[in-house]
């Protein structure tokens, strides 16, 4: 607003009386003002032999400091007719000015003398300037200037608030008025902490920190919401004071938790119709649409034509037990059971109960009427045993005779069942060095892998964590009651960044834990488990100890590493095969972005974000 202040050319008088240096008693007889007998109507300034400015006398009150020695000293007369004899005063020195300074250059200057001179571009002086008329005009101005801003800040419609350096309120609005029901005269000139928790002044924080924020969610109280944005106000290099911005969306965070609460509602009713009505889809729980994990779910597609036995293969973490449950729920019917049993968890002395099941009064404690075993509890549909690798060495001969006779006999039992069901192992253990270990059978290896599927490990399919981020967030903000929108995107990039050894566990509860600490709605970095934020954690990659696994993964890596020079970062590296994997897609659809789209089974918005992300926007 430096167009309201007043320029030098506007503030410069031409009414003054210049005379050059000459004796007192040649001096021009200055007529004073009526009412002063010491002020005259118009200055008068005495011109030296070396150009120098002073000012006559009579033209101002207070002595002011001495010239240099040998400068004469005057007296004037009053008037014409009736004059008299002035007080002796040493005459003061006026700067001699260019008409080209600011006038911020200008005021320091009237600390020397009330008057400056100004001259022209020919060296002449061309007129004065007076400190009472920069008065004036800078009240004038200043005037203008308040009436401007206080008009603007009203009309801007957000409520609006500014503290000083003191954290005191130098400005409230009329809508900060109406949405924290807290008056002007009672706010301003008082310390805003002594209204808010200073905790939650996010102005506080920018006085003292300099932060910015734009368009942040937090709580002046804990019963309102707001979106501020805040930015310090800075003076010479320092901040003098804090400026915020805040729109009140208490009633839209009431709305979106009463959805939440109701969308809860409606899950739960989903998941009781999912267990009365099993989900159509085989693959809705399986996320992701990566290329590899796509050629998993073809992959299971294949086996769901048979009923022959399958081997899941992955790492702890990586889901295998919601393959297994595909792979059922394609090639079983809809009332067929799939029964899971963990063979890491159940003690080897009840193991082969749970197994096989007991006839009554088979051993003491035993219910009299006898139990079932999970292979009879599967008949015509699936067994799956998760963690194979840990079962008991002495079970390992009885489970081969049920895969190889499809029968057994339950504990003390005497007559043989059959064993109606097909069976789906999973491991995350290394099998063959197992049985190099003689830790394993070698011949009920070879009947459980008659078909292996291999679970990728998140760290091969990172363009997955996106969307699992989003359905964890979607399930903990209901299970939390937590109002989060989005996750910025430096905590995406440390997401990216991580190798997750633990997989998609290890994504899911980190998912948790943020939510679980996001109060106010904003996921911050800091809310990060260390080993994510560390260098060590991020650069930390467990091998997988499956050797089928791990000749697929080392395959993956030395196809992205081509081309790239050795010391490339592991993340590029991915990106990069990615990225050439995008472009062999895209030209097989045929240049088409929406066909490609489809295939992949992703959003074009999806799609194009991801392109962007790895530089192949313009293609």
């Amino acid at each position: 607003m430096r167009h309201l202040l007043p320029t030098l050319k506007e503030l410069t008088r031409t009414d003054m009386l210049i005379c050059d240096e000459f004796p007192v008693s040649a001096l021009p007889h200055v007529p004073v003002h009526p009412d002063s007998d010491t002020t005259p109507d118009r200055p008068v300034f005495i011109r030296s032999a070396a150009g120098k400015a002073y000012l006559y006398p009579a033209s101002f009150d207070q002595p002011g400091p001495l010239i240099e020695d040998g400068s004469p000293t005057i007296s004037c007369n009053t008037s014409a007719s009736s004059s008299r004899s002035l007080p002796h005063h040493s005459m003061l020195p006026v700067p001699v000015i260019p008409p080209t300074l600011e006038l911020a250059q200008v005021i320091p200057m009237f600390i020397q003398s009330p008057f400056l001179i100004v001259k022209n571009d020919r060296d002449e002086w061309s007129g004065y300037l007076s400190a009472s008329d920069i008065m004036k005009a800078m009240h004038q101005a200043h005037r203008l200037m308040e009436a401007y801003l206080e008009t603007t800040l009203e009309t801007a419609g957000s409520a609006l608030s500014l503290i000083n350096e003191e954290a005191k309120v130098a400005y409230w609005t009329s809508g900060a008025e109406h949405i924290f029901s807290i008056s002007k005269t009672d706010i301003i000139g008082q310390p805003a902490a002594n209204f808010f928790p200073p905790e939650r002044l996010q102005s506080l924080k920018t006085l003292y920190t300099g932060e910015t924020v734009y368009r942040k969610q937090h709580q002046p109280r804990p019963d309102l919401f707001a979106l501020i944005n805040a930015r310090p106000v800075r003076l010479d290099g320092r901040i003098v004071g804090a400026v915020a911005a805040e729109v009140d969306i208490t009633t839209e965070i009431r709305l979106h938790q009463e959805l939440l609460h109701m969308t809860s509602k409606v899950q739960h009713l989903e998941k009781a119709v999912a267990r009365l009505r099993p989900e159509t889809d085989p693959f809705a729980r399986i996320k992701g649409s990566s290329p590899i994990i796509r050629q998993c779910q073809e992959t299971i597609r294949k086996i769901s034509t048979t009923p022959a036995t399958v081997l899941i293969l992955g790492e702890s973490g990586t889901g295998k037990e919601l393959f297994a449950k595909a792979i059922h729920d394609l090639r079983e019917p809809q009332t067929a059971p799939f029964i899971a049993i963990n063979c890491g968890a159940i003690p080897a002395s009840l193991f082969e109960s749970e197994l096989f099941g007991y006839e009554k009064g088979a051993f003491s404690g035993a219910d009299p009427k006898g139990k079932k075993g999970k292979i009879e509890l599967a008949d015509g549909g699936t067994l799956f045993l998760d963690e194979i690798g840990e079962m008991p060495s002495e079970l390992q001969v009885k489970l081969l005779r049920v895969l190889q006779e499809r029968s057994y006999f339950p504990v003390g039992g005497t007559r043989t069942k059959q064993a109606n069901c097909r069976i789906i192992a999973a491991t995350n253990q290394d099998l063959p060095a197992m049985i190099a270990r003689n830790q394993f059978r070698e011949d009920l290896y070879y009947r459980l892998n008659v078909i292996n599927l291999i679970i990728p490990p998140l760290r091969l399919r990172k363009e997955d964590i996106y969307e699992l981020t989003q359905t964890f967030l979607q399930e903990f903000s209901l299970l939390y009651n937590r109002h989060i929108e989005v996750i910025p995107p430096e905590v995406f990039k440390l997401l990216f960044q991580y190798d997750w050894p633990g997989n998609v566990r290890e994504l899911r509860n980190v998912i948790e834990r943020l939510t679980i600490l996001t109060m106010d709605g904003e996921v911050k970095p800091e809310y990060l488990p260390d080993s994510l934020t560390s260098t060590a954690g991020i650069l930390h990659q467990k091998s997988m100890p499956i050797h089928i696994s791990m000749k697929r993964e080392n395959e993956t890596r030395s196809e992205a590493a081509s081309g790239q020079h050795s010391t490339a970062s592991y993340q590029q590296q991915l990106d990069a095969y990615e990225a050439q994997l995008l472009l062999k897609y895209l030209e097989a659809a045929g240049g088409n972005k929406r066909t490609l789209a489809k295939q992949l089974g992703i959003s074009r918005a999806t799609l194009y974000n991801r392109m962007k992300r790895l530089g192949l926007q313009n293609v």
